[in-house]
């Protein structure tokens, strides 16, 4: 294919080059002569290691060269990339887009043919429609597509990034174009890359949310870092009681998960044991002896370090929880698909798919205590951990706006309508009714005039005595009979292939909302639904 790459930095350099070692016809175009100079000479603007040598033999072979002349390298290319430069705007803080505004300027009045015009920059959400627009703007006859393939290049590592990548993500928004860019990295099928084809707003957002929670991340740990132990009260206690004990103190953090926990327990990620002395080290490494069969990694630390990495693993996933969830309400305002993003941030290794599912905020036995008790503790040693307490206040405040978000969907008012809830434990397969969501979901339809029907395959008796005037009924489609508003709260596995059709038939109105986004917005529609997700325009 021929290719075209506006602009000659560090993205477009490592992409162009790594493009033109796939076998592409690359041309890489820049606005500075100086830059281009070196790089006919072979002198490379920037240090990349192994750059020097892959432009080299790419211009050895002739499928990489470097001009300061758009107009003949984008006549005839099959895709055009805009990787200029997007700096923070002086005063704002905003991207500044002139450049790749004044790129598809330039590109338009040079294209001779159908190609597609791809935003390879980093760019805010709404960039591709903009240089659409001004493609369109500029030529109304113009045959072109426009798509957005965000770069994950890490300096120092971005070859590698390039050739062997965890994900690329493609947001187009016609089948011609995405097309094009499939052949565009048709050779990295031999490596099993994933290709991930979105809509363009969706693709643009992923790019700022990956990067976006690999700062949380960094930052989360900076002010765990700041954090130390809360003390060792249980030896004290032991010693003032009997000072002539012979005793050894450990701390072993539990980390089950509800409904899982003896898999967990038998099968773990890792066991954490803090212990001061060798002896008690050693008793504890007797207890765990059974699970060497199973290789479960045994993290030797100290009292207080085992005693932190509880709350510090906690916290992190609610963290990772809350973010999802707010990405999720940009989303519905800009037009990308939640589920979309956290896949395209999820196949990242360094961030991973788990905990990434947007809903109504988290509850149970070990989130909420937890993240609150880490931010009492850290307060307590004058070393507050902002970012936990953010997470707790948002998470509060989601459930709430979760009543809301049902309210809406049913035209702005549930004064005197019924309302079918399914689900009210804090997850599946569990009967943990502790701070579910659907606590503060009942109680936000209750204030504003709703009558409650719920329904639960294990949390009934639990959620009884916790609420009040609600109804309770025998399965989902009792639940749903004479319903004005279905709300999915918990993702059971028995409400994962209801029959909609069915469904429909028993309500009073045809309302979906599904706040674990366990139907497809299209197929619930089809069968009549007015369906509201999570983080779905």
């Amino acid at each position: 294919m021929r290719i075209a790459m506006i602009g000659s930095g560090y993205v477009g350099l490592v992409s162009g080059a790594c493009l033109a070692d796939f076998g592409h016809e690359v041309v890489c175009i820049d606005k500075d002569p100086e830059k281009i100079a070196a790089l006919n000479e072979g002198r490379m603007p920037i240090y990349e290691p192994g750059l020097d040598a892959l432009v080299a033999e790419n211009v050895r072979q002739k499928r990489l060269a470097f001009s300061t002349d758009l107009k003949p390298a984008v006549a005839g290319a099959q895709a055009v990339f805009i990787a200029v430069g997007t700096p923070s705007r002086r005063g704002d803080g905003f991207a500044d887009l002139s450049y790749v505004y004044a790129a598809a300027r330039a590109i338009a009045e040079a294209l001779t043919g159908y190609a597609v015009v791809v935003t390879k920059s980093t760019v805010p959400v709404g960039t591709g429609d903009e240089v659409e627009r001004i493609l369109r703007e500029a030529r109304p006859d113009l045959d072109v597509g426009v798509a957005s393939n965000p770069e994950f290049l890490r300096e120092g590592a971005a070859i590698g990034d390039f050739k062997r990548p965890d994900r690329i993500v493609i947001g187009a928004e016609d089948a011609r174009a995405a097309a094009v860019m499939q052949e565009v990295y048709r050779p990295l099928y031999l490596n099993q890359a994933p290709i991930l084809f979105t809509g363009r707003r969706t693709a643009e957002l992923t790019k700022y949310a990956a990067n976006a929670f690999l700062a949380t991340k960094i930052t989360f740990i900076n002010e765990i870092a700041d954090l130390v132990g809360t003390g060792d009260e249980v030896e004290r206690i032991l010693r003032e009681a009997r000072p002539d004990l012979d005793v050894g103190v450990a701390s072993n953090p539990e980390f089950l998960r509800e409904g899982a926990a003896i898999g967990d327990f038998k099968r773990p990620d890792r066991i954490v044991i803090g212990a001061e002395d060798a002896r008690a080290a050693a008793v504890m490494q007797e207890v765990y002896r059974p699970l060497y069969l199973n290789q479960a990694p045994i993290l030797f630390t100290g009292r207080r370090t085992a005693e932190l990495t509880k709350y510090a693993a906690n916290a992190f996933l609610a963290t990772k929880i809350t973010f999802i969830n707010e990405i999720a309400d940009l989303c519905e305002q800009v037009g990308a698909n939640v589920q979309e993003v956290a896949r395209g941030i999820g196949l990242d290794n360094r961030i991973g798919g788990k905990f990434l599912h947007a809903g109504p905020g988290y509850g149970g036995s070990c989130f909420p205590k937890d993240t609150l008790a880490l931010v009492k503790t850290a307060q307590d040693y004058g070393t507050p951990v902002r970012i936990v307490e953010t997470v707790v206040a948002v998470n509060d405040q989601r459930k709430r706006a979760m009543a809301r978000k049902v309210i809406a969907a049913c035209g702005g008012s549930v004064r005197g309508k019924r309302v079918a809830l399914l689900g009210l434990t804090f997850k599946p397969n569990t009967d943990d009714m502790r701070d579910a969501p659907s606590l503060s979901i009942i109680a936000g339809l209750q204030d504003a005039g709703a009558r409650i029907v719920a329904y639960d395959p294990e949390g009934m008796e639990q959620a009884r005595p916790l609420l009040q005037g609600v109804d309770y009924a025998e399965d989902a489609y009792a639940c749903a009979e004479g319903a004005d508003a279905l709300v999915i709260v918990t993702e059971w596995n028995a409400f994962r292939a209801l029959d909609l059709a069915r469904l429909k038939a028993t309500m009073a109105a045809p309302v979906l909302v599904d706040l674990r986004n366990v139907y497809a917005s299209a197929d619930a529609e089809q069968h009549g639904f007015a369906y509201a997700g999570i983080g779905v325009a």
